[in-house]
């Protein structure tokens, strides 16, 4: 590299398979970056692509998500400095586990759904032996490869329909999709690879935290810009339903119900972000609590609630608010994605100082 500034960025992003990833998005939204950040937060993080590239650029990085799945990949890829999977974890995480009878949830629960009865079991014994990796990257790595192996595993890549096995034997879908197929072993093996690669130290103490942020928004260290991403309230704010099954594998519950067609566990978390009745409140109380870190990046999309002027409003209390776009010429899955949808982003800064000269001010210079 030219520049040490730009070393970080020979490690490269794993591509994810996620409703409202921003990987394809990072270099727009990232564009808006003001010039002296230091430390940022991704609040929302998903997939962890934007807070990934916090961390190419060398700040210090705090990335959030209150499903523990997308925690697992923030602290693989985020939090982790220098831990890889190697052979022998690989070779031990597809050995026979001495607790496998402990594991069985997947066999119980997704047998018939979503995988054939020795795929299932195969998941219940690589979760059991994710428990003896003796270090805490290594198991988030171990969990985050197999949750993306699992969502190239199914058709369209989530876990809101009933048609993975019907699909799964369609010979025009597996012409086109050769993974619906594949042992979920063989993904995981072919995959692995490109998560270890995008593993490095950025010099800083990064964190991957799981929690809801307007719980723990008070509770992080002082940040230079902190970027909100969403779920997209009216769009496709349903994350716990399209990824539900990876949310079960990674938790692995045995004291919660799974209920309807896709099994999707009960009850379910809410962010403040999902239902109308609660999304109003939620953006205010976010901007209340984001008061001290000067710049604000958020992603937005036009078909959501509320509509573009009325969270212009709310953030224009506390900040200088511009709005950018960007038209989708094609979709990516879900409502807030289908083409000619807009990408919206307010470019929120701290708010400039109006001067008011006084009355007598005035006339002494008469």
């Amino acid at each position: 590299m030219l520049f040490d500034d730009y070393r970080h960025f020979e490690h490269k992003f794993p591509e994810p398979q996620y409703l409202g990833a921003k990987n394809r998005l990072v270099p727009w939204i990232t564009q808006y970056i003001p010039v002296g950040v230091k430390t940022a937060i991704d609040a929302f993080a998903g997939s962890q692509s934007v807070a990934f590239f916090f961390k190419q650029s060398g700040f210090k990085t705090v990335s959030n998500d209150f499903l523990s799945f997308n925690n697992q990949i923030g602290k693989a890829l985020i939090e982790n400095r220098s831990v890889h999977l190697d052979e022998l974890d690989v070779a031990m995480l597809f050995s026979l586990s001495p607790d496998k009878a402990k594991f069985s949830l997947m066999e119980e629960q997704f047998s018939g759904v979503f995988f054939e009865c020795d795929e299932a079991r195969f998941l219940d014994n690589f979760r059991a032996n994710v428990e003896s990796l003796d270090n805490p990257f290594k198991r988030a790595l171990a969990l985050a490869v197999m949750s993306r192996s699992l969502t190239r595993k199914i058709t369209m890549g989530h876990f809101a329909h009933t048609q993975a096995l019907v699909y799964a034997a369609n010979p025009d879908r597996i012409k086109r999709n050769r993974s619906l197929v594949r042992p979920v072993k063989d993904i995981f093996t072919e995959i692995l690879p490109s998560y270890n690669a995008a593993v490095f130290d950025n010099g800083q103490d990064n964190a991957s935290i799981c929690a809801n942020i307007l719980d723990v928004l008070p509770k992080f260290p002082p940040a230079d810009l902190i970027y909100f991403d969403p779920p997209y309230c009216d769009s496709h704010a349903d994350y716990q339903g399209f990824y539900h099954l990876l949310e079960t594998f990674t938790e692995y519950w045995r004291d919660l119900r799974f209920v309807n067609g896709i099994r999707r566990y009960e009850p379910q978390r809410f962010s403040g972000f999902d239902k109308k009745t609660d999304v109003l409140a939620s953006f205010g109380k976010l901007g209340d609590l984001s008061s001290d870190i000067p710049h604000w990046i958020l992603s937005y999309n036009n078909r959501s609630y509320p509509g573009i002027d009325e969270l212009k409003t709310i953030l224009s209390k506390h900040r200088d608010v511009r709005v950018e776009a960007k038209t989708y010429l094609s979709g990516r899955g879900g409502k807030g994605s289908v083409a000619g949808s807009k990408e919206i982003i307010f470019v929120c800064s701290p708010k400039t100082a109006v001067f008011m000269p006084s009355i007598t001010a005035g006339k002494e210079a008469v």
